[in-house]
């Protein structure tokens, strides 16, 4: 058995379990997990043996007969066990975080966020709920486009089965430099959500073994992904790789290599725009004479960089790396040369 397999199935078993009013023969519950979890098979112990467990651990799973056979399903005390309830500002910052998670319809993580914030309406009175909606109407959540993961949302459940399991995934992939799907194979490691985008965070197989100083994780745009198969091999995770901390490194989406320092002079007019909206948490700012500031700010690609100063036109200036400042006067010649 795969490592976790057992904890994961019956974690899908509960959910399964939570969407029917009148319960599933173990049949049903099999070919639904056999679904859901993108097994190749599944015995009816199996799934008989992970009721037994759940009512041992002290969920209220009752079993009894009908026309078409015994059937199981969450009992009274499971679904009263425990009290939703949330006071109008509750009701506020939990809206505004499901707006931010808009990105993710069509997804397992939506359908989580969705169901609870069904559950939290049907059990508040409506006086609270009115007194939400009045607030509601005086805050809005911009910058969030309307995206949709249904079409990957089978790849997506092959991921996160793959990341609990430690299972190797070969993917159809369809990278920008190359339209036309390639075959390869991942280690994968996490979901990422940035800018309204899925990015799978994952080594290329045969990367595993970089040098500690290299970082193997790279970031696969989910919607380049046609397909996703987790296949019957595992791999060992690197003990020494910090997700959350390859993560913070950078400054967008990029990833992999090793970080340099980027050193931005900003002037006067644009250095307050800078302050407002921070490029990376651990930026350092050095206050000049003339009101201008020198950014500094750690990253691994030019192009995390560049966009950046570009968008603040002659107000800001790469200092170094060298090469991030021969990329920007190409830029410049390119564009100068498009508007002549």
């Amino acid at each position: 058995m795969a490592r976790n397999e057992q904890l994961i199935r019956q974690h899908k078993l509960l959910q399964v379990l939570e969407t029917t009013r009148f319960g599933m023969t173990l049949a049903e519950l099999r070919d639904e997990l056999v679904e859901e979890l993108g097994l190749t098979s599944l015995h009816t112990r199996s799934v008989r043996r992970d009721l037994e467990a759940l009512q041992a651990a002290g969920f209220h799973i009752d079993s009894s007969e009908v026309q078409r056979g015994r059937v199981w399903k969450l009992g009274a005390r499971s679904k009263s066990s425990v009290k939703i309830t949330a006071s109008s500002t509750e009701l506020m910052a939990l809206s505004m975080g499901r707006d931010l998670m808009v990105p993710l319809l069509g997804t397992p993580f939506w359908q989580g966020i969705e169901t609870f914030w069904n559950k939290i309406q049907d059990s508040l009175p409506g006086g609270v709920w009115d007194h939400y909606e009045k607030y509601r109407k005086v805050l809005y959540v911009l910058g969030t486009p309307s995206k949709s993961y249904e079409k990957q949302k089978g790849i997506l459940k092959t991921i996160n089965r793959a990341i609990m399991e430690h299972r190797i995934v070969e993917i159809e992939y369809s990278s920008i430099a190359s339209p036309k799907p390639s075959i390869r194979r991942i280690h994968p490691y996490a979901v990422a959500l940035y800018q309204s985008s899925l990015y799978i965070v994952a080594i290329a197989d045969g990367k595993q073994d970089l040098p500690d100083e290299e970082d193997p994780l790279r970031h696969w745009k989910l919607d380049r992904f046609v397909k996703a198969t987790a296949l019957d091999e595992w791999f060992k995770p690197r003990k020494d790789l910090d997700v959350a901390k390859h993560l913070r490194e950078s400054i967008g989406i990029f990833s992999g290599g090793k970080t340099k320092n980027f050193k931005i002079r900003v002037s006067a007019l644009a250095a307050r725009f800078v302050k407002e909206d921070p490029w990376h948490p651990e930026q350092k700012i050095k206050e000049l004479k003339d009101g201008s500031i020198e950014l500094t700010v750690k990253a691994a690609h030019d192009l995390e960089v560049i966009p950046k100063v570009l968008a603040l036109s002659a107000e800001a200036e790469i200092l170094s790396p060298a090469s991030a400042r021969k990329a920007i006067a190409e830029t410049v010649k390119k564009l100068s040369k498009m508007y002549k």
